[in-house]
C-alpha cells in the first residue's frame, strides 16, 4: 500500500519561495510517475507539475510554467517542487499524487492512484 507524506508549505508574501516534498513508502517510488496538483478555495484540484518515472522527463501547467520546478530523488523516494516567484493566484492546497502507469504523464486527477495529505500553501499580496 502507498503511503505519500508531504512537508513544506506556509505563509509566505509574493515574490517568494517555497519548497514542498513528498515521500513516498510502500512500493517502489522510482517507479511511479509523479505529479503535484493545487487546489485553491472554491475550484477544482488541478494538475500544476509531473515527472515521469526513468528518464524523469517533466511537464508544467501554463500557469506555473517558468516559476515552478518539479524533481524527484530516487535514492530518497521523494518527489519535490521548487515554486519560486510566487503569486496570489498560487494559494491553495498542494498534493502530491503517484500514477503506477508507467506511460506519459497525466494531467488528470482520476490517473493517480494515491494522494498525499495535502498542505496549505498561501502567498499574500
Amino acid at each position: 500500500q502507498v503511503q505519500l507524506v508531504q512537508t513544506g508549505g506556509g505563509l509566505v508574501q509574493a515574490g517568494s519561495s517555497l519548497r514542498l516534498s513528498c515521500t513516498l513508502s510502500g512500493r517502489t517510488f522510482s517507479m511511479y510517475n509523479m505529479a503535484w496538483f493545487r487546489q485553491a478555495p472554491g475550484k477544482e484540484r488541478e494538475f500544476a507539475a509531473g515527472i515521469r518515472w526513468g528518464d524523469s522527463s517533466t511537464s508544467y501547467a501554463d500557469s506555473v510554467k517558468g516559476r515552478f520546478t518539479i524533481s524527484r530523488d530516487n535514492a530518497k523516494d521523494t518527489v519535490y517542487l521548487q515554486m519560486n516567484s510566487l503569486k496570489p493566484e498560487d494559494t491553495g492546497v498542494y498534493y502530491c499524487a503517484a500514477d503506477r502507469n508507467q506511460g506519459p504523464i497525466d494531467r488528470v486527477r482520476w490517473a493517480y492512484d494515491s494522494w498525499g495529505q495535502g498542505t496549505q500553501v498561501t502567498v499574500s499580496s
